[in-house]
């Protein structure tokens, strides 16, 4: 039974999780909702238990020192309320953790649980995952979701994705089958310098989530440090003539893919988002707390990149990979809707889907 007497009550409550892990390549999701937690100075009011959906030979506790005395971090998803302010408030239920080892039908049922009893409306699930897209570009963001009368009304992507999935897909499954509206958000992550941090994704799933919830995020410094990162990652690239050649050939095809989207009233869209962004007064979230007037375009961080082993410089790899990626940075599933991750961010206007 679930007893949250600590929890006041929510005003038209949104649950967004992210998980580490296989769905959350360049560390983008996670760090999107730990920077909403930071931001918003969530307040922690649930835990999991570890024991149930762990291997803690995969996932280590960790042992820190506190005022002299031992202590154990044990690795678990944790639940936090924020509250948005502004004109029209609307609270969120954060849900971040490590995709769990086991158990992911009770898993998705617990969260579920706690979002019934909270009221939740809709959860949102955000992941990234590592696609042929340029760095020099903005991030791709796919919307998706299982729901067809919610990809109408949102206009979202209806997934159609068959096959190996992680736990974003699964908790979106079982968010669908329990009536609770759930969408999934998929930035795509340049595969060639896919190591975390990646605050230029980060920035992308944030400012998509403003869209399709209606608020506004203080963004802080992540704007600045995407601007970084992409100013570290061109200079790597500019040092390997091949790197610099390859993410030439990826501008090139993003750029053509994009050429039917510039049509006159994709331009008024954009133009109506920048003008929400940029006006205090518009929009539904009002002014936010916590500062960070930033609701910036896409720029850049000088982050962690792949190091090359033989000269033991950190940069782009000298080959960089064009088919399918797999493994734990691979996103949840490569290719969400149906496209690999090959495909799907080298179109343009998607990051690849999810499921």
């Amino acid at each position: 039974m679930i007893e949250l007497d600590g929890v006041p009550e929510l005003v038209d409550p949104v649950m967004v999780a992210a998980f580490e892990g296989w769905n959350d390549a360049g560390d983008a999701a996670s760090a999107a909702v730990a920077h909403l937690d930071r931001e918003w100075k969530g307040e922690v009011f649930a835990a999991l238990d570890a024991e149930d959906y762990y291997d803690f030979q995969v996932n280590r506790p960790t042992v820190f020192l506190e005022n002299g005395v031992r202590k154990v971090t044990w690795p678990t998803t944790r639940l936090s309320v924020i509250r948005t302010g502004g004109e029209k408030p609307r609270d969120l239920v954060l849900v971040r953790g490590i995709e769990p080892s086991m158990r992911w039908r009770s898993f998705c049922n617990e969260i579920l649980g706690f979002a019934h009893e909270l009221g939740v409306e809709m959860v949102v699930v955000l992941g990234a995952l590592l696609g042929d897209t340029p760095h020099t570009r903005p991030v791709p963001v796919s919307g998706v979701t299982s729901d067809p009368d919610l990809a109408r009304t949102m206009d979202l992507e209806e997934t159609r994705y068959e096959g190996p999935t992680g736990i974003v897909g699964i908790l979106q499954e079982a968010c669908t089958h329990a009536g609770v509206p759930a969408v999934s958000l998929w930035a795509a992550v340049p595969h060639y310098v896919s190591q975390p941090p990646n605050p230029k994704a980060t920035l992308a799933l944030l400012n998509r989530l403003e869209d399709l919830l209606g608020l506004r995020i203080p963004l802080g410094e992540l704007a600045e440090d995407a601007r970084a990162w992409q100013v570290g990652v061109d200079q790597l690239a500019a040092e390997d003539s091949e790197v610099a050649e390859y993410v030439q050939s990826l501008e090139e095809a993003r750029d053509t893919a994009d050429l039917p989207e510039a049509s006159g009233e994709a331009i008024a869209r954009e133009f109506e988002r920048y003008l929400r962004r940029r006006d205090p007064g518009a929009g539904p979230g009002g002014n936010v707390p916590g500062g960070g007037t930033g609701h910036a375009t896409d720029g850049g961080e000088g982050g962690s990149y792949l190091r090359d082993a033989a000269s033991g410089r950190t940069r782009p790899p000298k080959k960089p990979r064009t088919g399918t990626d797999e493994g734990p940075e691979g996103g949840d599933d490569p290719g969400g809707d149906g496209s690999s991750s090959g495909s799907g961010a080298g179109s343009g206007d998607s990051g690849g889907g999810g499921e």
